[in-house]
């Protein structure tokens, strides 16, 4: 079969209150990826993200936007996106945070890196990463003591696990079952490196600058934190005793009357 010789990008980003961030956080994806499609995941923001994101899908071709009652969390939002990529036959999802921490100039620097691997980081732990001010270090530290916790417990070979953004190859995220991944928030980011690694995924990173939020207030608080700590602890523990689960069984061939058919055990 022929492959195509441009692949099936879909970028996805999570939202809520980033209404002065969304419209030129798609101005500058369209630039740095213009083959692109985008998928808004809105959690009905206060300030109105939502209505941007649809006059931008009245305006634009290849936008996607799904409005959700609440703030479900990031992990939610995640896992949607990645349901989104496997049913829309996609090659490939890049999915970065709507505050331009991630900057869409290096979309491309991940999309390079497909050729050899099934993950791609955008890593700021990587020889020529760079951080920015807002990144103190209070930060520095929480972020580092994460990143350790993670290797530690899920066995991550990868130096940044909790940044979101990265570039996945969609048809590797069909083999996982996402009715057993725990995280609902922060530790999605993770939790979904520990699960493609079951899959055999092969992870790679590549270097960014990590840029400071250009609007809005970030996320990320205490009661967050803890919660990805103890969600992380308990898939470190179902790992070690081997009782970690969310890998899709593989099909198995089974002959009946009328030839061959494909079933799941």
């Amino acid at each position: 079969m022929q492959q195509r010789s441009t692949p099936r990008l879909l970028i996805s980003v999570a939202t809520y209150n980033e209404v002065g961030n969304l419209e030129p956080l798609i101005e500058a994806i369209r630039r740095h990826a213009p083959h692109s499609e985008i998928l808004v995941i809105d959690d009905n923001s206060p300030d109105g993200t939502g209505r941007v994101a649809d006059r931008l899908k009245a305006e634009l071709p290849a936008i996607h936007v799904i409005h959700r009652p609440g703030k479900m969390g990031l992990g939610t939002a995640l896992v949607t996106a990645m349901r989104f990529g496997i049913d829309g036959g996609y090659d490939y999802q890049v999915n970065l945070d709507a505050d331009f921490s991630a900057p869409p100039r290096f979309i491309p620097d991940l999309l390079a890196g497909m050729d050899q691997y099934d993950v791609m980081i955008g890593s700021r732990y990587v020889k020529g990463a760079e951080l920015g001010q807002e990144f103190d270090l209070k930060r520095k530290v929480m972020s580092a003591g994460i990143n350790w916790y993670a290797r530690l417990l899920l066995g991550l070979r990868s130096k940044d696990n909790s940044n979101s953004f990265r570039c996945y190859r969609v048809a590797k995220l069909a083999e996982i079952d996402f009715d057993g991944v725990r995280s609902r928030g922060y530790s999605i980011q993770e939790e979904m490196l520990y699960w493609c690694r079951v899959v055999g995924c092969r992870i790679g990173e590549t270097p960014i600058r990590h840029d400071d939020r250009r609007s809005g207030v970030s996320k990320i608080n205490k009661g967050e934190a803890i919660k990805a700590l103890k969600i992380l602890f308990q898939l470190g523990v179902a790992h070690r005793l081997g009782r970690a689960r969310a890998a899709k069984k593989p099909a198995r061939l089974a002959v009946d009357a009328g030839g061959m058919s494909a079933t799941t055990p």
